[in-house]
């Protein structure tokens, strides 16, 4: 999903909600979430969008009606001590409404 088409379902109503998903290196990336299931963020050429920061994000969709907006860590503790992948949730963390 582009930005434009993301604009246009958020206008229609059909966005529950975006997330911002902080990723190793400090990387983001944004998802749309619609009737359970994500869309993220693509840029002009169909390729993954990065962003630099909840800041960035902000920018990027000042414009767009308000939508409940997540900021979502993944967790690397196990990983990082060595365990393996955990099934806990990733910690989602609101910063309110976008707009």
């Amino acid at each position: 999903m582009n930005l434009q088409e993301l604009n246009a379902y958020a206008i229609a109503g059909k966005i529950d909600e975006l997330n911002l998903i902080s990723m190793e290196g400090g990387i983001y990336l944004l998802e749309a979430r619609m009737h359970g299931a994500a869309y993220p963020l693509s840029d002009a050429h169909g390729q993954t969008f990065h962003l630099r920061s909840v800041e960035h994000a902000r920018e990027l969709l000042h414009s767009f009606p308000h939508l409940p907006f997540n900021l979502v860590h993944t967790s690397v503790h196990d990983e990082m001590c060595g365990l393996g992948g955990s099934t806990e949730e990733s910690l989602k963390v609101p910063i309110g409404c976008q707009h």
